[in-house]
């Protein structure tokens, strides 16, 4: 099992920037890959951005791509996501979703990011 746990979200205006916090609850070594999602009301929860736990190996939706970095600190089990230029279209609940080795899924609560216009 792993716990996630999202933080980080918030109300910020057009052109404005937030990181999130993805705080594992063991090594990160543990796990494959944790990844970005998000959904915004009455749309399909999208991937924004993934990132191995070992190597450099990262992915971004080309929505996001050049404006949104995913990066992470393994001493402190935790992944982040810089969100720089906001738009409101990035308005949404963005989640944390962890897979292991064996395939299965972990999900934390999610956090609300609003963009204002």
């Amino acid at each position: 099992q792993v716990q996630l746990v999202e933080s980080g979200g918030g109300l910020v205006p057009a052109g404005g920037s937030l990181r999130l916090s993805c705080a594992a609850s063991r090594s990160i070594f543990s796990i494959n890959t944790v990844g970005w999602y998000r959904q915004a009301p009455g749309k399909q929860r999208e991937l924004v951005a993934t990132i191995a736990t070992s190597g450099s190996s990262t992915n971004y939706a080309d929505s996001v791509k050049g404006r949104f970095t995913i990066s992470r600190d393994n001493a402190k089990n935790t992944v982040y996501l810089q969100m720089n230029s906001l738009k409101p279209e990035d308005t949404a609940v963005y989640s944390c979703n962890a897979k292991d080795f064996y395939g299965r899924a972990y999900w934390g609560q999610g956090t609300q990011v609003t963009v204002s216009s």
